[in-house]
């Protein structure tokens, strides 16, 4: 396909539509892992996050795309991810990807149920003065209320997740700024282990949740189809170029954000914020007490998570009714499922299934960081950078893949977030 679309006859509408699925990638990976990563990262001290820095945008932009590719180029136009797994690996082993899938999706909702009510619980008490609400309280309110705009429909929820999208951006960018005064580079340098080995060893710690913060992998799939419909068969070169934007979008804010919020942290604060298993932007608010951080941290928080919420609650979607498909087809049927599109029943039963999921994880408040960990490293590492790359080798179809150097990269990258995760929680 030619790169000139300006030439084309609509090329305002093309630019639009590009626009939009880049903030709507970008809003997909804006979340809980974000907003914790300077905490994580932060603490190995200068060095193992400025190799970090630099490795993490080559990381994600390959291997998106590989991704992107795995569903783009299946021989049979239109399908989703699940169904093109299906296609290339054949039944049983679509149906282990198709569930190895669904936890690398499901456990981030549970994620964002979490820092949802933990972040309004404080704002509520440090920030506004009023009592200790019950999480049993709490947790059915505001999960329920992310997740009744499913109910809404596909199109309007996205259109306001994307809305929520620039807000953020400008926030992001703002507290950034506003926390340079309190920037103590000296004492950072100092931070960490800073032999060799010790910031080889930081370096790869911290890979599991940079993966995590970075990953867009819930929207691929609709995004494919979506270029697809929009470009025709041919729309690679314009998908490489939205989640390359995106992938710039990622690196620059949320990078920047990181470095501010480490080096106004300290050791001290990292810790502290991370034994409350608040937000780094909730620790600031209650730390500084200054109005500006008081009503924008919360503000900041609750778009991040909603806007990465509505995702990959549609990922949870996909893959949850996908297997409800295998496991009983029978029970599908009668709940009105018709040429394979899902009946109101079965989705109103899959969004009270995440309701309800989602408002237990919330009150019972298990620790963010060792469920993003997890999560990052195990399931994200394999569906992102391990599956495409053995899909590129063993697919015919995407033959015209193989060799590239790219290839290597991710595939070394994923076995070593794997490892990093194994290791990290046996240590």
């Amino acid at each position: 396909m030619s790169g000139k679309l300006a030439s084309s006859s609509v090329p305002q509408a093309k630019k639009r539509v590009n626009a939009q699925w880049t903030i709507t990638l970008f809003g997909t990976a804006v979340g809980a892992g974000i907003l914790f990563l300077p905490i994580n990262a932060g603490s190995f001290g200068f060095w193992p996050l400025l190799i970090a820095t630099v490795l993490i945008g080559p990381m994600t932009f390959f291997a998106h795309r590989a991704f992107e590719r795995m569903v783009g180029y299946s021989p049979t136009q239109g399908k989703d991810v699940l169904e093109v797994l299906r296609e290339f690996f054949g039944p049983r082993a679509g149906l282990v990807l198709a569930a190895i899938y669904w936890f690398t999706i499901f456990p981030v909702v549970l994620i964002y149920g979490v820092s949802i009510v933990n972040t309004v619980e404080s704002f509520i008490v440090n920030q506004l003065g009023g009592p200790e609400l019950s999480r049993w309280v709490l947790a059915p309110v505001l999960v329920g209320l992310m997740t009744a705009g499913l109910a809404f429909g596909r199109r309007i929820m996205l259109a306001v997740a994307q809305f929520v999208v620039y807000p953020l951006i400008i926030a992001l960018a703002a507290v950034s700024v506003y926390l340079i005064p309190k920037w103590d580079l000296e004492s950072f340098m100092q931070a960490g282990d800073t032999s060799a080995w010790g910031v080889v060893t930081s370096v790869i710690l911290i890979l599991p949740v940079l993966v995590f913060s970075f990953s867009f992998v819930a929207a691929l799939s609709q995004f494919s189809l979506g270029m697809e419909n929009e470009y025709g068969p041919d729309h690679q070169q314009q998908s490489s170029r939205v989640i390359g934007y995106s992938t710039l979008l990622l690196t620059v804010f949320t990078m920047f954000f990181v470095w501010s919020c480490a080096l106004a942290l300290g050791a001290d604060g990292m810790r502290e914020a991370e034994a409350q298993n608040l937000p780094v932007l909730s620790y600031f608010a209650n730390v500084t007490g200054t109005p500006f951080m008081a009503y924008i941290a919360p503000i900041i928080v609750v778009c991040a998570i909603a806007s990465s919420y509505f995702g990959h609650a549609l990922g949870t979607v996909e893959g949850t009714q996908y297997l409800a498909r295998v496991a009983a087809p029978g029970v599908v049927k009668r709940m009105g499922e018709k040429s394979g599109k899902s009946g109101r029943s079965l989705d109103l039963a899959t969004y009270f299934f995440i309701f309800v999921c989602a408002t237990l994880v919330g009150v019972f408040n298990p620790s963010i960081l060792d469920m993003i960990s997890l999560v990052g490293g195990i399931f994200f590492a394999f569906m992102t950078y391990l599956l495409p790359m053995v899909a590129i080798r063993k697919v015919e179809a995407l033959r015209r893949f193989r060799g590239a150097t790219s290839n290597y990269f991710v595939a070394a990258m994923g076995v070593v977030v794997l490892i990093a995760t194994v290791w990290g929680i046996f240590n």
